[in-house]
């Protein structure tokens, strides 16, 4: 397919039709996930809602979903999180997202971010330009890193949480002798949506699940962001972290994210 712009259309009406949910229902039960993990059940209810209606306008292309995993086959795949940042929705805070993305083979070619309690709506297609709310966007003009600020993941949950947050701890501590702030929202479809509009200047998130980064990459690359794995090389489905920024400081950024995993094997 060569051109990606034609399914905005159906992206937005499925990321408008999850952000309503969203807005009008409560979270419900919550199912634990694994250690400090969960989801509630407006994330399996966003998600089948989702799928269904996806199925129905795009039959040939697959889906995955972050709940229910993946159904459908063909060389495009919808990714979703129907509620990216479930503990901030859970507790009120308005940082969380729906965020649905779509891979041709391992690369993020679209994606269509909604901010449900702050009114916001990102998307983008590949070779088409980065909005929002229908107003093109761009990545900040900030060239030092000292001058920057930079957003970074959560922590790790779940087994072996300490060593894997032991770089985590590395590359945070780098950044506050760095940069000019740090900040960690809880969504990382927030982060790069944010990153594409030049609010903030770079996101790092050391881990790579599709359904937290497809949408966001896809959006922040429309957006002139710089979006690449740990060795940097062009992100995809594949990489194992995502260090996005605006192409000015992604040299030295990408630097200190090496120098957190050097200390990591050294401590």
């Amino acid at each position: 397919m060569s051109d990606y712009g034609e399914l905005l259309p159906v992206a937005t009406e499925a990321v408008a039709r999850a952000a309503e949910m969203m807005r009008h229902r409560s979270p419900g039960a919550l199912t634990v996930k694994g250690d400090r993990d969960f989801a509630s059940q407006l994330d399996y209810e966003i998600e089948r809602e989702i799928r269904a209606l996806l199925d129905e306008a795009t039959p040939e292309i697959g889906f995955l979903g972050e709940e229910d995993g993946a159904s459908g086959g063909g060389k495009m795949q919808w990714v979703l999180d129907p509620i990216d940042g479930t503990a901030n929705f859970v507790r009120g805070i308005p940082l969380c997202a729906v965020s649905l993305g779509l891979l041709h083979g391992n690369q993020a070619v679209l994606g269509v971010i909604e901010l449900p309690f702050l009114g916001n709506r990102y998307a983008a297609a590949e070779c088409a330009g980065a909005t929002v709310d229908g107003k093109p966007i761009r990545v900040s003009v900030t060239s030092k890193l000292n001058d920057a600020i930079v957003a970074i993941g959560d922590y790790a949950t779940g087994a072996d949480a300490p060593t894997r947050n032991r770089r985590r701890l590395a590359l945070t501590a780098s950044l506050a002798q760095t940069v000019q702030r740090v900040r960690m929202t809880g969504t990382a479809a927030l982060d790069l949506a944010w990153l594409a509009e030049g609010r903030i200047d770079a996101a790092v998130t050391l881990s790579n699940h599709p359904w937290d980064m497809t949408a966001g990459v896809a959006i922040a690359r429309e957006a002139g962001g710089l979006v690449v794995g740990s060795t940097g090389e062009p992100h995809n489905k594949t990489s194992a972290i995502t260090v996005a920024s605006s192409p000015q400081i992604a040299e030295h950024l990408l630097h200190l994210v090496r120098l957190s995993e050097q200390d990591r094997r050294s401590s």
